[in-house]
């Protein structure tokens, strides 16, 4: 998908942080985009920024990313103000911090719910239209350096995210054939107000095992916030030249790289030390190698020999 001029976008969570980081880049770059909102004061920054832009197609859309009817009427709605889908973004995400033991079920269904359940919900409302126009494609489900490895105090996030690594390196070898690449984006810590998502969960969802000190002070096990995360455009602009490259894994924060290859490493040294079963292997060969994988180190040019 390397013309995205004219495309129609679809991004969830956009008014805010890497989402909306990418709305910005993508109307820059021509495309048609429709953003997710849940709250219509959450448009304030988006529209500032469109009032000097003159021009920049930017569609806002109320959408809970939980609520499978809700992704049916915004979908039906995109599609008439803008078009076909060509490139979707399950961005939206919510996490908290702490030790597994003090997690509610509360805390887990909200997390599941936002970032696993709304990126499965995108897929099966998208997907299925996106095959039948036939104009081909990009998914980009963000994840995070969090689900590659369990990294932090944040045993939950990490399940979440862990998981939409897994479910998008299986969509790429299904989209395949239909002409729809598939990236996943682990990104490091970047600028947004996802700390600030507890305080607006559903009511139903309120009890929490994690709440915040008596003293004011920070979570244990939190990350604190710099000047020094990367802005939420530059995001924007590594997800575009990502779709455009057709790439499986975006990464952006190199400064995390060991901590990803002492996972590698302690996989590898986890092999039992013992004879390769020829017959056993025979009876499973198709889960021998995938190429989704052989792929990408090919293109990167890092594969062996």
């Amino acid at each position: 998908m390397q013309d995205v001029k004219g495309k129609v976008a679809f991004i969830t969570g956009a008014t805010s942080g890497i989402g909306l980081g990418l709305a910005k880049v993508l109307a820059q770059e021509g495309m048609k985009v429709a953003i997710t909102y849940r709250r219509e004061d959450s448009l304030g920054p988006i529209r500032a920024w469109l009032a000097e832009r003159p021009g920049l197609v930017v569609h806002p859309v109320r959408l809970e990313v939980t609520d499978r009817e809700g992704w049916v009427r915004a979908a039906d709605e995109v599609e008439a103000a803008l078009g076909p889908v060509q490139l979707l973004c399950n961005n939206a995400g919510v996490g908290v911090i702490g030790p597994m033991e003090q997690a509610t079920y509360e805390d887990w269904d909200w997390v599941m719910g936002v970032n696993v359940g709304g990126v499965i919900n995108g897929v099966v409302t998208f997907a299925p239209r996106m095959i039948a126009h036939g104009r081909g494609g990009h998914i980009v489900n963000v994840s995070s350096i969090g689900g590659l490895a369990a990294l932090g105090t944040a045993g939950v996030y990490c399940a979440s995210k862990f998981a939409v690594v897994g479910l998008s390196e299986a969509l790429r070898s299904d989209m395949q054939p239909h002409g729809i690449g598939v990236s996943v984006y682990c990104p490091g810590p970047v600028k947004s107000n996802i700390a600030e998502a507890g305080a607006k969960r559903p009511q139903e969802l309120a009890h929490t095992g994690y709440a915040p000190p008596p003293d004011g002070g920070e979570v244990k096990g939190a990350i604190s916030f710099t000047e020094a995360w990367m802005e939420p455009e530059e995001a924007g602009r590594r997800i575009l030249q990502a779709v455009k490259a057709d790439d499986l894994y975006i990464l952006s924060h190199p400064e995390l790289r060991n901590a990803i290859r002492e996972r590698h490493d302690a996989i590898e040294a986890s092999w039992p030390d013992e004879p390769y079963n020829e017959a056993r292997a025979a009876s499973i060969a198709n889960l021998l190698t995938t190429p989704i994988y052989t792929e990408v180190t090919r293109r990167k040019g890092k594969g062996k020999g």
